[in-house]
């Protein structure tokens, strides 16, 4: 009996201290960023988005100037087909347009992927510069506010805009990192 009685004494002692420490936790504060604004909206986002969008045009312009060459060439190569019965070393020669035709094609379309390619990978390199340069500045104004917690704006259903550090994160931003390279370093061969 004295055995039980000690024992839910201890018991009780453990879950009063358990609820007693549970108490002493301090509220979690909560402040919202959202990065797709600080990437769209700072002063590095806005520059390298200018380079970025300078890029893209001439990506595209160089997809659609050798879509249009190589369209012309295969209508043009579709009419110089020989007829059936037609001598060997004309066959021949068209055979060979023909080929020259598919090993520059195949070239065309390597030189846009790789070049589609590069321009992806500059972006994302934008991206992560601006997203490493506000880490920082995110850290410093959770110690002004006193939050133990930073979420993502996407992350959030409801927030209200008290909580709401974007504007701020993005002007300091500005400050420390006005410009970011728009050329992604060599990929490691």
């Amino acid at each position: 009996m004295k055995y039980l009685l000690t024992s839910a004494a201890a018991a009780a002692l453990i879950l009063g201290a358990g609820a007693a420490s549970a108490q002493t936790v301090p509220a979690a504060t909560v402040i919202i960023v959202d990065m797709d604004q600080v990437i769209l909206n700072s002063a590095a986002g806005k520059a390298a988005s200018t380079e970025l969008k300078t890029k893209s045009d001439a990506l595209q312009a160089r997809a659609t100037s050798l879509q249009t060459q190589f369209g012309n060439e295969e209508q043009a190569l579709a009419k110089s087909q020989p007829a059936q019965g037609a001598a060997p070393a004309v066959i021949t020669a068209f055979q060979a347009k023909a080929r020259d035709y598919s090993s520059r094609r195949q070239a065309a379309e390597a030189e846009i992927n790789n070049r589609s390619r590069d321009f992806q990978a500059s972006r994302q390199y934008v991206i992560k510069q601006i997203q490493d340069g506000a880490n920082p500045v995110i850290s410093t104004i959770m110690r002004e506010r006193g939050a133990s917690i930073v979420m993502a704006e996407g992350a959030t259903l409801q927030h209200s805009a008290s909580i709401d550090v974007t504007a701020d994160v993005t002007a300091r931003l500005d400050r420390s990192l006005p410009r970011v390279s728009t050329v992604a370093p060599a990929a490691p061969k």
